[in-house]
């Protein structure tokens, strides 16, 4: 019921929604047949259904490469996240993880529910991995060392400072970006990318996820999970978990609003690197996830159910997002409709309101001086379909059907 609310409340993300499913069960027909590509691509619908559905749309050679490079990068977190393997245990598997790749017989168990069968069959990721290109080999063995590395080095470190935060986001997702941007230039689609605006895609995403999965983190057995910075967070309470606590509702949500404004910082790289790619699969590969991000961003901002419980975009809204990005102007217009939402948002006495607005200043303004914000020809946040109204006419003919069809089929008493 709430899901049939949700669609009347919302109309436009009907038609959004019925293409989603439809390009998921397309992307289900796609997969291949060999049981270690099989096995490759079901998992990857498994553990991200809705990357499983962007990535779909990319060349068969460099989907294959980014399907592997996602799953070698996902089995790694597997390892890293999972609080009970001893460190002495866990370090060597990080740091030797990009060697791994290479042994169709290697495996180690760990994880739960599809992260454990990753684990369990992992010779089928190795499998499909040396069948990919020399090059795009390279790319993921060195990403994966390299992120083994800094992964290991950050079980035996906090994140105290605003620099180990990025550090330890650079290891984990700008190392990422930096991969796929290799994975585009050896496919020959792209021009390479510098190490910077790459790192800052990455950067944006991981800060995104941290800040909604605070309460996940926390509350995760057998220890905790901590990530936001003491230099942020011990401005406001005197234990991190102390922000999930009702008596302290005021202080978490300023830290929030904080955490959220570091994060604003790496929007207008990440609009500097979209605006470079030339490729229409590989630009909606990387603008699709980036628009989710600063609408997350938006819907955390001075939000105190970040630390009750969920917080996400509803569905409808991510469909129309996947369906309605398409060129330069459509990001530029989400990034602007999305700042804005989150600038009403600003309360003028947080701590950090001067700062949270500048960066939105700035993130509006280079949509602004791009000079193509008024092409799109419809709009992610505010835009309606003009088959909004006919959409809402549909639906409620189909549940006049449905509840007399419910009247018919119940027996006389």
């Amino acid at each position: 019921m709430g899901s049939l609310w949700t669609m009347v409340k919302h109309p436009d993300d009907v038609y959004p929604l019925f293409k989603l499913k439809m390009a998921a069960k397309q992307a289900e027909k796609q997969i291949r047949p060999q049981p270690h590509w099989a096995f490759c691509y079901t998992m990857l619908l498994k553990v991200s259904r809705s990357f499983a559905l962007v990535i779909q749309q990319l060349g068969p050679q460099l989907r294959d490469a980014v399907c592997i490079f996602y799953l070698v990068l996902r089995a790694l977190d597997t390892v890293e996240d999972d609080t009970s393997i001893p460190t002495d245990v866990k370090l060597p598997i990080l740091k030797a993880f990009h060697q791994h790749i290479y042994d169709r017989d290697w495996h180690y168990s760990c994880g739960t529910k599809e992260y454990k069968v990753l684990m369990d069959q992992f010779h089928h990721v190795s499998t499909a991995f040396l069948e990919l290109g020399k090059g795009y080999q390279e790319a993921i063995e060195e990403i994966t060392q390299r992120m083994g590395a800094g992964m290991a080095k950050f079980i035996c470190k906090e994140v105290e400072s605003i620099d180990d935060y990025d550090e330890y986001c650079h290891y984990v997702a700008g190392l990422v970006g930096l991969g796929l941007s290799k994975l585009f230039h050896a496919s020959g689609s792209e021009d390479l990318a510098s190490d910077s605006l790459s790192n800052s895609m990455g950067l944006f995403l991981q800060k995104t996820n941290i800040i909604r999965d605070y309460l996940e983190d926390i509350n995760e057995i057998p220890k905790s999970r901590m990530f936001w910075p003491r230099e942020i967070w011990s401005k406001y309470v005197n234990k991190l978990e102390d922000l999930k606590y009702e008596e302290n509702s005021v202080k978490s949500v300023q830290c929030l609003n904080d955490m959220v404004t570091n994060a604003l910082i790496h929007a207008e790289d990440c609009l500097k690197y979209m605006s470079a790619l030339r490729d229409p699969a590989i630009f909606r590969f990387c603008a699709i996830p980036q628009i989710m991000a600063i609408g997350t961003l938006a819907l955390c901002y001075n939000n105190i159910e970040v630390f009750r419980g969920v917080v996400k975009m509803r569905r409808g809204l991510t469909a129309k997002v996947i369906d309605r990005t398409r060129t330069m102007p459509d990001v530029y217009g989400a990034f602007f409709d999305f700042s804005s939402m989150l600038m009403s948002k600003v309360d003028k006495n947080d701590p950090n309101a001067v700062k949270t607005l500048s960066r939105l200043e700035a993130i509006q303004k280079t949509c602004r001086e791009s000079g193509v914000i008024n092409k799109r020809k419809t709009g992610i946040v505010n835009g309606e379909s003009k088959y909004a109204p006919l959409l809402l006419v549909i639906l409620f003919i189909v549940l006049g059907i449905f509840i007399a069809n419910m009247s018919l089929d119940r027996p006389n008493k």
